[in-house]
């Protein structure tokens, strides 16, 4: 096995080439021509997810969110991005990262958290192309939820205790909207679609000032996304069922934002 075997297997699901322009999505360590003997997945490349790749023998790690986002002036041990591009390459360890390709496809980021909420009639929210891919979803509830109902929902579905949220609306919530990570951008979208409500990671204080029969709510970046990773696990295992593919058994505790 490869390294461009499982670039492959990846880009089948969510082709590179429907990354966004300002994203890093793509092979950032390591050579299409490097072997592979195990792949270890995970949400972002942490030096902690390197060592993890080390311990059980993985020499390759697919990630959501690119190791190398912005611009990287220098590789230094106090930076963590740093510390993990150096661990990754005396490792021998390649790096992949599938970030808005899999965002832009329905199998993927938005469209699983559409899934996970119970919706129907799932599209994509801002369709670009021949409107089977694009950024966010929007589905309905056959049953129309309370605000009340909809928190309870929404905090169910995505193992969470608390959420941020603008005021709750008055009527029935029956179409709902959706984008993974950073999804401000994608508000206006959510009410042109008819959403009664927007749920996302990110939002901004002053974006909760919204008009009546629209409400926001903000699950957190890292709680929106984490099932991508699970995602990757089955896809790649069906593609290559005899191969040694592990998810980081530390997913959870990754997750930069503490709640205290």
């Amino acid at each position: 096995m490869r390294v461009r075997d499982i670039v492959a297997a990846v880009e089948e699901f969510a082709p590179l080439g429907l990354q966004e322009k300002w994203d890093n999505s793509g092979l950032c360590v390591g050579s299409p021509d490097q072997e592979v003997h195990g792949v270890l997945l995970g949400l972002d490349c942490t030096p902690a997810l390197v060592d993890e790749a080390v311990a059980v023998g993985a020499d390759m790690i697919v990630t959501h969110h690119p190791l190398i986002f912005g611009s990287l002036k220098s590789v230094r041990p106090e930076d963590p991005v740093g510390l993990a591009l150096i661990k990754a390459i005396r490792a021998g360890i390649a790096v992949y990262a599938s970030h808005t390709p899999s965002d832009k496809v329905l199998a993927g980021v938005s469209g699983a958290m559409a899934r996970r909420l119970g919706l129907a009639d799932i599209r994509v929210l801002e369709p670009e192309g021949d409107g089977e891919t694009g950024l966010g979803a929007v589905g309905v509830w056959r049953e129309p939820l309370s605000a009340d109902a909809a928190l309870r929902r929404v905090k169910e579905a995505f193992g969470l205790q608390v959420v941020r949220a603008s005021r709750p609306v008055a009527e029935p919530v029956r179409t709902v909207a959706m984008c993974g990570g950073s999804g401000s951008s994608l508000i206006g979208a959510a009410r042109a679609a008819g959403a009664q409500l927007y749920i996302s990671g990110d939002i901004s204080y002053h974006h909760f000032f919204v008009p009546d029969g629209f409400m926001l709510m903000d699950i957190g970046h890292f709680e929106s996304e984490k099932e991508i990773v699970s995602i990757l696990y089955s896809l790649l295992r069906k593609k290559f069922p005899n191969f040694v593919l592990q998810c980081t058994k530390a997913l959870d505790s990754t997750n930069p934002i503490l709640y205290l």
